[in-house]
């Protein structure tokens, strides 16, 4: 009875694990549509997006078993309580993996990013799928570490957020409104991205201490 219960734990941090490398490749195929104009990447992730809410839907219904049939507690009780709360994080990561494709099909045939600036989403295209890998690696291994580290790993796509303004305020932006508004927003979806990778990360801090970190800790 006590092997199945431990069972039924393992395999909500591995659905979680799961929904971390769903969710990166999702931004992956995502950022690809973006800066190649690929409505067939872009349409991959949008109907694929349905099987992620799926994923938080099941670990949110077997985590509510769990606290009405088991009653865990301590430690247990924080893995239920943080896979509730991590699906709902990752199921967000995931609808800004789908803003981003949704942007790629408006503009196609054209592209959305300007090419002098295309390098830094392509940056923070990759930072944003090494987070969420990353956060798979941390609630397989519970590295205390690991988990730790993605605050400062988060601050490199903090970096290319801030500097998009720097870019847009410019002298050399000759793109105009559209295209301002349209790389706003898609900035805007990677930083909010990297933010929910952080929380989840911190979620796992919370299972192996007892300790939620808070933004101060960092």
């Amino acid at each position: 009875m006590r092997e199945a219960y431990q069972n039924q734990l393992d395999g909500l941090l591995e659905e979680l694990a799961v929904m971390c490398t769903s969710v990166g490749t999702a931004m992956r195929k995502a950022t690809d549509a973006l800066l190649n104009a690929d409505l067939s990447l872009a349409e991959s992730v949008i109907s694929e997006d349905m099987r992620i809410d799926d994923l938080r839907n099941h670990a949110e219904e077997k985590s509510f078993a769990l606290l009405a049939l088991q009653a865990p507690v301590a430690t247990d009780l924080r893995v239920v309580v943080a896979t509730i709360h991590a699906a709902g994080d990752l199921e967000r990561m995931g609808d800004l993996a789908l803003h981003v494709a949704r942007a790629a099909r408006r503009r196609h045939p054209s592209t959305v990013v300007p090419d002098e600036i295309k390098p830094y989403f392509a940056e923070m295209g990759k930072v944003a799928c090494e987070l969420a890998h990353k956060a798979a690696d941390v609630i397989r291994t519970s590295d205390l570490s690991r988990a730790q580290e993605l605050d400062s790993d988060d601050d490199a796509m903090d970096d290319l957020h801030r500097h998009m303004f720097t870019v847009l305020m410019g002298r050399e932006w000759t793109h105009g409104v559209a295209a301002a508004v349209d790389v706003t927003l898609l900035a805007r979806f990677y930083e909010r991205y990297g933010d929910h990778a952080v929380a989840v990360a911190r979620r796992m801090v919370y299972v192996i201490t007892g300790h939620m970190p808070s933004s101060a800790d960092a």
